[in-house]
């Protein structure tokens, strides 16, 4: 039995929403088809891809080794289908792209590659910064677009943005923790662990909003702007963090394991999206290549 583009489509749109119900809806489908698609693809793979809970489903860590397989054959055939008929449109041109810190280490580079590929006339710079220097600099001109996550973008009055995906925020925790067995886990069962708290792209403000809106604070014993420094940190037990399925690898540095787990609290997604200024023509380049990320990450494809 082979794995079918549709598989890998319900796949991921099930990781993404967490819900089998709410992927359907996306999907514009029955909820057994969804249900069905992940059962042959876990009888083909010989794997349990999802845990099931009462709120609905999180990804086992095979599971979420296999979801970055399944977003590269959406791309594959997104480029196959879309980018040899978006390379006759002839759009030249330079382009001076903005991206946050998360965005240049977990998005961009791969997409970044590929479009190139497709469009060797249309030359990138790539420029990391701030959200508030990128929200400054598209304003005033001196970028021309901008790759940042979204959901932290403050100045709409004079910027346009195009939401890509959105990334699922999950607790971390090592191998054999308490809470993985759990029938399920609250903000104020996290609230009694030592917290790593990332704080890069406004990570600490963000984790602020929803720990305050619960009544609860994290029990934080170290903050760090780095992602690698946390991912050890938790697999060897030091403590637990919320981040997002982005972000995510089952393995620290060192080689230690990484589980994640579902909360039963809604916490907010991390949105990676495009944003521009209101105020200036889109050239034919960066069109090309905000229809590019678009048709690349439709699918939920990063």
């Amino acid at each position: 039995m082979s794995i079918s583009v549709r598989q890998a489509r319900y796949f991921i749109a099930a990781a993404d929403f967490g819900q089998v119900s709410l992927a359907a809806k996306e999907l514009n489908i029955s909820q057994s088809a969804v249900t069905t698609a992940i059962k042959q693809l876990e009888e083909t793979l010989g794997v349990k891809l999802f845990s099931r809970v009462a709120k609905g489903v999180y990804l086992t860590a095979e599971g979420a080794r296999f979801l970055s397989h399944a977003r590269n054959i959406i791309a594959a055939v997104n480029e196959a289908t879309q980018s040899p008929l978006r390379v006759e449109s002839g759009a030249e041109g330079r382009l001076k792209v903005g991206l946050t810190y998360t965005v240049a280490g977990y998005f961009m580079p791969r997409h970044h590659a590929r479009f190139l590929r497709s469009y060797p006339q249309i030359e990138i710079e790539l420029v990391e910064l701030p959200r508030n220097a990128i929200e400054h600099r598209l304003v005033e001109g001196d970028l021309d677009m901008a790759v940042i996550l979204v959901s932290n973008l403050r100045n709409k009055k004079d910027i346009a943005y195009e939401t890509l995906f959105r990334s699922r925020r999950r607790l971390w925790l090592p191998p054999g923790h308490g809470l993985l067995s759990a029938p399920s886990v609250s903000l104020a069962d996290v609230a009694r662990e030592p917290y790593i708290m990332l704080t890069v792209d406004e990570a600490a403000q963000t984790a602020g909003s929803y720990w305050t809106r619960h009544g609860l604070k994290p029990n934080i014993s170290f903050r760090t702007a780095s992602i690698e420094a946390i991912r050890s940190m938790v697999a060897a037990g030091m403590g637990v963090t919320i981040l997002s399925d982005m972000v995510y690898r089952p393995w620290s540095l060192e080689g230690q394991r990484l589980e994640t787990r579902g909360l039963e609290v809604d916490v907010p997604t991390m949105d990676v999206g495009i944003a521009w200024s209101k105020a200036r023509a889109e050239s034919p380049a960066a069109k090309t290549l905000r229809d590019f990320l678009s048709t690349s990450v439709s699918d939920g494809v990063h």
